[in-house]
């Protein structure tokens, strides 16, 4: 082969071996630019796979932890439809008069945070009215007692402070503290936000105040139970108390310290597992919401044995009574 010929050929190889990699190149970059037209389409068109309301009309959400609780209210509901959301059985009705959407939340506060929310993105809920049992923490009230808190909080939002000294326990100092700890828990502030970079701290979530003064009207002359058999009475006649405070957990309470610590601290008149937690995504999500909470127990502060297990239907009985007189009252929304 002459020098001529190789050379040619060395030539006409390089040449192949060019166009290939710029065909390869060409292939490659128009497949990213593809990838890239693509997620940002499926970035811009996300908002299309959000679930659509199941019903659009304006209802009052009505929710208790468990089935002893919604049962009176979900008895009494006209028109009803039910529909599945996320595993939980949702009614749709009308209610004294009102359109509302009923549920149960589950018992404690990640289902009562989680169930809430679905119900926000699924139906057009205008307020939310929490209805069920507590612990009282309250001296001065008593089993069968309905209280409708003007305020909540989480009162196991803590920092489980070090240990410096026997007996003795400091927090860190940028842990936002508010209020007395009980042994190595020390109570702080949550942080919430409504607005896309304005993140807030807050302890207390507040009822709506307009709904609280309906509450305080509607509640005059109602009749609560006083008995779970006939030889089985509260010593008093319940009484209905509209404002103060309420506390919720994790934990359901049976303990005299942790009852007396809460009052003395936050000074709530009742405590339970789920409420603040609703409250804290009522307020996220700038929707009214109140709660009402019989009594059913002291939450240790009795005599003997928690009472709960004797006087928990009477207390939910009592609660529901009160929310159908408050719903009674509410200004009429247009039919469904």
């Amino acid at each position: 082969m002459s020098a001529h010929a190789a050379t040619f050929r060395a030539l006409h190889r390089t040449a192949s071996v060019d166009a290939v990699r710029a065909a390869t190149n060409l292939r490659y970059a128009v497949a990213m630019r593809l990838t890239a037209v693509l997620l940002l389409a499926l970035a811009v068109s996300r908002p299309a796979f959000a679930a659509p309301l199941l019903d659009d009309t304006p209802r009052t959400a009505v929710i208790s932890a468990f089935a002893p609780e919604l049962s009176a209210l979900s008895a009494a509901a006209a028109d009803r439809r039910t529909f599945d959301v996320n595993g939980t059985r949702v009614i749709v009705g009308k209610l004294e008069g009102q359109p509302v959407v009923l549920f149960l939340s589950g018992m404690s506060m990640v289902n009562a945070a989680m169930t809430t929310q679905a119900a926000l993105d699924r139906f057009a809920v205008r307020r939310i009215v929490f209805s069920g049992i507590a612990g009282g923490s309250d001296p001065a009230l008593d089993i069968g007692d309905v209280v409708v808190p003007a305020q909540w909080r989480s009162f196991q939002e803590n920092v489980l402070a070090r240990e410096t000294a026997s007996g003795h326990y400091d927090p860190p100092a940028d842990e936002y503290i508010d209020g007395q700890p009980f042994g190595m828990a020390f109570p702080r502030q949550v942080e919430v936000t409504r607005k896309p970079g304005q993140p807030e701290r807050r302890a207390w979530f507040d009822a709506d105040s307009a709904l609280l003064a309906i509450a305080q009207t509607s509640a005059q002359g109602v009749s609560l139970k006083r008995c779970v058999t006939d030889q089985r009475c509260l010593t008093k006649p319940p009484k209905v108390v509209v404002g103060g405070h309420g506390v919720s957990s994790q934990s359901f309470v049976d303990n005299a310290a942790v009852r007396a610590w809460v009052f003395a601290t936050f000074q709530a008149q009742v405590i339970d597992m789920e409420t603040s937690a609703v409250a804290q995504v009522a307020y996220v999500n700038g929707v009214p919401f109140i709660a009402f909470r019989s009594l059913s127990d002291l939450a240790g502060g009795g005599e003997g044995q928690n009472q709960v297990r004797t006087f928990f239907q009477l207390a939910a009985d009592n609660s529901a009574t009160v929310v159908r007189a408050f719903l009674k009252a509410l200004p009429k929304d247009p039919s469904p």
